[in-house]
């Protein structure tokens, strides 16, 4: 762990984080056309988790592909968020994400049915964490809005105890009561 000061003179901490991983989902090859030929440049969007419910994304752009990733993972570590998982497993509720023109369906699921999702959303729910979701991409495929609509999604998803806590209930008053026999 190296200690050492920042621009504004304070002092952080860096240390490399383990805990977290990344996965790689897009790479773009971009070219800028100057006088003496064509300048090429790489955005790299990357979905970083701890698989235990927290996810970020980020983008970067550089003239390396390296450099690129190391911005996005850098972005995507800074911009994190806790979503709440039923069992460490799946999601609580169905939910429905939008950004732009795309827009993401995530239902949740029984055991051992794993991740049914394509790609970018695919990427997302491994580095939360989940293990059984069904998903569907409807609307854009540009992974860039599939990633927003996705995490658009999960911000939205609410634990029984944060409903309980927002209503002034218990738990288990918001529950089903499923083994209670229905008054007529």
């Amino acid at each position: 762990m190296a200690e050492r000061e920042n621009r504004r003179g304070r002092r952080e901490d860096r240390e490399e984080t383990p805990e977290f991983a990344d996965r790689l989902v897009a790479i773009n090859r971009v070219s800028k056309t100057v006088k003496g030929g064509k300048r090429f440049g790489f955005a790299a969007l990357v979905v970083v988790g701890d698989q235990k419910g927290r996810v970020g994304f980020g983008k970067g752009k550089a003239k390396e592909v390296p450099e690129a990733v190391r911005k996005a993972t850098e972005q995507a570590k800074r911009q994190m968020i806790r979503v709440p998982l039923r069992d460490g497993r799946t999601l609580h509720h169905d939910i429905e994400g939008r950004h732009g023109a795309g827009r993401v369906v995530m239902r949740t699921s029984v055991a051992g049915t794993g991740i049914i999702a394509g790609g970018p959303m695919r990427a997302v729910f491994e580095m939360l964490g989940l293990q059984d979701v069904v998903a569907k991409s409807l609307g854009s495929q540009n992974p860039y809005n599939m990633i927003r609509a996705t995490m658009d999604g999960l911000k939205k998803q609410a634990s029984p105890r944060q409903v309980a806590q927002r209503r002034s209930k218990k738990v288990a008053d918001i529950l089903r009561k499923e083994d209670a026999p229905t008054e007529a």
